[in-house]
């Protein structure tokens, strides 16, 4: 049986954040086990996450009861102590280092092109899409494909560097409509492998490496969805690597959510089932980063939009679970509806942001001219 103290306690807690437990509303709670209340208290975001995929509780809209919660503050009011052992084995140890570089692409950017097929737009754009004039995620992500080429001002001949390039969605579209040629680096085999086919025929060059290890000078600079896998250790490694590679005139746009506060380390349920060592930065640390060698040009805010393009991506895993059942579980299904919905409250809530950055070595004469 649950402490009586504990049930109390989650139930004013969440009555603060306008949730009722076994209410009617469709953000209401519906606990199944009540071993939950304990586990929640003593566990936080982690066993929260866990207890979902076991089905230990439910709600009917996972999204709005998680915007609920977060606006209202309470993942910082659980788990305390497990949050605190995370964020000093993060200070302690450098979990981006480059002999961890590629668990992350083991663990989530290879367990199946298949889901990703079925859940992305038909480029395959596993980041934010830009929504301002789009009505659907295809048409988002080939505005957002398109708004880097013009932010970095793309011209024929010029040689483009993807750092985190996915499954070459970027670089086959600056190759097809801008004639340029990329070089695409990535930690995924499995994302490599179908970028290579996906780009054949074009002046597209995808490598399986770490950023930390690329070579040769470009023209321009690009990295979408690949600095929250970096770590605050090595944000200013990583700039320096972009800086010693971009040729001077060049410019280098930075596209990466971010979030409100410095932090060193990311939501335990997070780190431990779907990003693994990944992290978000602030634009305290972002700028420190950058100081002494970029000049700030353009600072682009559109997080909003992640929230749309969470809840289409959302739309499509489940259209598509029943071909995809055979080869994923029912408690894979639970943890990946969870994360999607979850992320997608982050940024309703303003808890996370997507942020668009572009930057230069010594400054644009005369002034770089914004890009909307």
């Amino acid at each position: 049986m649950p402490s009586p103290l504990l049930k109390e306690k989650s139930r004013k807690l969440l009555s603060a954040a306008g949730i009722t437990i076994n209410g009617d509303q469709p953000y209401d709670i519906v606990i199944h086990d009540e071993r939950l209340y304990r586990q929640v208290f003593l566990g936080g975001s982690l066993a929260l996450g866990e207890a979902y995929m076991d089905g230990w509780w439910d709600v009917e809209r996972l999204d709005k009861f998680f915007t609920k919660v977060l606006a209202a503050g309470l993942r910082t009011k659980v788990g305390r102590f497990r949050s605190v052992l995370q964020s000093a084995a993060h200070i302690l140890f450098n979990r981006q280092s480059i002999r961890r570089a590629f668990e992350v692409g083991e663990r989530h950017y290879d367990i199946g092109n298949d889901l990703y097929v079925a859940m992305l737009d038909k480029r395959m754009t596993y980041t934010c899409g830009y929504w301002d004039k789009a009505n659907t995620l295809d048409e988002a992500q080939e505005h957002k494909l398109d708004l880097i080429c013009r932010k970095l001002g793309l011209r024929p001949g010029q040689n483009i560097l993807d750092i985190g390039c996915g499954w070459g969605s970027f670089a086959k579209f600056a190759a097809e409509k801008y004639g340029v040629s990329v070089t695409g680096v990535t930690i995924s085999k499995e994302q490599a492998a179908l970028a290579r086919k996906l780009c054949e025929g074009l002046p597209v060059e995808i490598i399986l490496t770490d950023y930390r290890n690329i070579e040769g000078m470009f023209d321009h600079i690009v990295s979408v969805g690949m600095f929250e896998h970096v770590g605050y250790k090595n944000y200013r490694t990583y700039m320096e690597v972009a800086e010693r590679h971009l040729k001077d005139g060049g410019l280098f746009l930075l596209h990466t959510i971010g979030g409100n506060t410095s932090i060193v380390a990311t939501d335990p349920w997070i780190d431990r089932y779907i990003f693994p060592n990944g992290m978000l930065p602030s634009i305290r640390q972002i700028g420190g980063a950058i100081e002494g060698l970029f000049v700030m040009e353009d600072w682009h805010n559109f997080g909003p939009d992640y929230d749309k393009t969470l809840m289409a991506w959302h739309r499509n895993f489940n259209e598509h679970w029943p071909e995809l059942q055979a080869a994923y579980d029912e408690r894979f299904f639970r943890m990946w509806n969870y994360y999607l919905l979850l992320c997608a409250a982050s940024f309703r809530a303003r808890q996370n942001q997507l942020w668009q950055i572009v930057l230069s070595k010594k400054g644009v004469p005369g002034g770089y001219t914004t890009v909307r």
